[in-house]
């Protein structure tokens, strides 16, 4: 552990990483929207015996099978990653970040796969009710995947389940239950696989309403867009919900993340009439907003549900910080004397008087002089102090925007989703011609929210890998900065090849959509709605 890593080499890493995974991140939140919208899909059909929800089914199910494909290929480069790039990082925490990786490849390789070729091969050798077990079997194995993920993550970010070892130096798992249980993991979990629900909602959607303005597949859209207008609504505020529950244990388990993501600088002694900054400009070295909009009143409820909680600014927290950067440092110089001396007995006591505190230490490493915590003085002291207490905050900038994006996006199609779905109960979206054209090109937004989301949450752990526990700063592998950029610009071609073959093929099969003996495709009068269709068809789609 005294060992540290050159600083370009792991930023390096962390651009590598994340590279990888805002490229992963592209295909997950559709593969499972898009399974529970076909298992919807489906059901309708089973419950109604209509083949055109056969068809939809069927059609929806291609372009999931792309997506599929490509996002395991893009996720199985990542869990290598962890031993290649972040070896220090995979030595602490192997044993507990691990076991949840493994499950997840157990879940993702055998259960989702074999369902999977079951699912796109057994329409005609299962029957409609045996098939419709599979696709929900599908989309269960696609989100349980992504639960253990989220419980390794949510490990990342509040460490629960697992004690140093100061024998082995690494982590040891200490509580199975109390790794699943995790509050982040948790909400961390229903918010992202809501938010693959509003993905996959808005891509059928926009699709659809692609069809109906070239007048295509019309009978095929009409139903696929109202099914996911309806699960968007019912999603998007299910997204919002647990995203604001996020915020609350992000509250408490990191409050750093907290005072970046909305620009705290100042502790408000008055919470009542704090105000939320709808909009501003951070300024790092200044330590305050240079521009700011805020909406009294607002933020002390919206963060903690209450009108009394004081909510700590970052000036604040890094004054909070230095005492457990003291207490770090020597938790570490025991620590250090401990492994030299495994008798030392006395080492061994001051080490666990401040334990909870050596992952501070551990970040005053990179700002002692020479790196040695033992030249550390009174002298020097404050200076390391000043240095690390600034370091426990992540890039407020970064973090205070991405977090308004994501809001903003997911708030814009909340709105989107709501005027469509009430519109299409109508049978009048065809109507609205605008609404269409928004809708088409509206479907960028979940993507937009979803890799902004994911920025929010790990840069706002920054400098941490394992929050409080492991700098990122050491947690890198030894590697060259030469080999670093050629893996880097290699994953980046690697990746934007996947990108490219992905948009070529969904593209593709969207424009030549479903067969077109499975379905009308008469255009409508003039006027839109049903008027070019016979009596008994309108009563027909009225009532599904």
């Amino acid at each position: 552990m005294d060992m540290i890593i050159n600083p370009t080499v792991v930023e390096l890493s962390r651009m590598q990483f994340a590279l990888t995974a805002l490229y992963h991140f592209l295909f997950v939140p559709l593969t499972l929207g898009l399974s529970f919208i076909l298992a919807t899909m489906e059901t309708v059909y089973v419950v109604t015996k209509r083949p055109i929800y056969k068809e939809m089914t069927q059609f929806w199910g291609k372009l999931f099978g792309i997506n599929f494909a490509l996002g395991v290929a893009t996720g199985l480069t990542m869990e290598f990653e962890f031993g290649t790039n972040w070896s220090m990082y995979s030595h602490f925490v192997g044993d507990i970040f691990g076991t949840p990786l493994a499950i997840e490849g157990l879940m993702a390789f055998f259960m989702e796969s074999t369902f999977v070729g079951v699912m796109f091969f057994g329409w005609d050798r299962l029957s409609p009710k045996a098939h419709l077990v599979v696709t929900y079997l599908v989309a269960l194995g696609s989100n349980l995947s992504a639960l253990w993920i989220l419980i390794a993550n949510g490990f990342m970010q509040d460490p629960r389940g697992g004690t140093f070892d100061p024998n082995t130096m690494r982590m040891q798992f200490t509580s199975f239950i109390g790794l699943i249980f995790n509050p982040d993991a948790q909400a961390k979990f229903v918010h992202t696989s809501i938010a693959g629900f509003v993905t996959g909602s808005m891509f059928v959607m926009a699709v659809s309403a692609y069809y109906l303005l070239n007048k295509k597949h019309r009978d095929l859209a009409l139903r696929s867009f109202r099914i996911a207008s309806i699960f968007g609504v019912i999603s998007s505020v299910g997204v919002i919900t647990l995203g604001d529950a996020l915020g609350y244990i992000d509250a408490h388990a990191q409050p750093t993340k907290l005072a970046a993501m909305e620009a705290i600088w100042k502790t408000d002694t008055h919470p009542v009439s704090a105000a939320w900054n709808l909009i501003a400009i951070p300024d790092r070295q200044a330590q305050k907003n240079v521009f700011e909009i805020g909406i009294p009143y607002i933020l002390t409820p919206l963060l903690t549900h209450t009108e009394t909680t004081v909510i700590p600014g970052i000036i604040d927290l890094e004054q909070q910080a230095k005492p457990k950067i003291e207490n770090g440092i020597k938790a570490m110089l025991a620590l250090k004397a401990y492994n030299a001396n495994h008798s030392d007995t006395s080492a061994l006591a001051t080490f666990k008087q401040y334990e909870n505190d050596m992952g501070y230490g551990f970040l005053a490493k990179q700002f002692a002089p020479d790196q040695d915590l033992a030249k550390v003085n009174q002298a020097n002291l404050p200076s390391v102090l000043d240095k690390t207490a600034n370091a426990t905050i992540p890039n407020v900038w970064v973090e205070f925007w991405a977090f308004r994006i994501m809001v903003a996006a997911g708030f814009a199609m909340l709105v989107l989703f709501a005027f469509a779905a009430y519109y299409s109960l109508k049978n009048q979206v065809e109507r609205h011609p605008l609404l269409l054209k928004v809708a088409l090109w509206s479907i960028s937004l979940p993507w937009i929210a979803c890799e902004f989301g994911w920025i929010t949450a790990e840069n706002g752990r920054q400098p941490w890998t394992v929050y409080g526990w492991l700098p990122t700063f050491v947690s890198a592998s030894s590697h060259s900065v030469a080999y670093m950029v050629f893996s880097l610009i290699g994953f980046a071609i690697l990746y934007s090849s996947f990108i490219i073959a992905e948009l070529y093929l969904m593209f593709k099969y969207a424009r030549l959509g479903p067969q077109e003996e499975h379905h009308g495709d008469a255009a409508p009068a003039a006027g839109g709605g049903l008027a070019g269709k016979p009596a008994f068809a309108k009563a027909s789609l009225d009532r599904q």
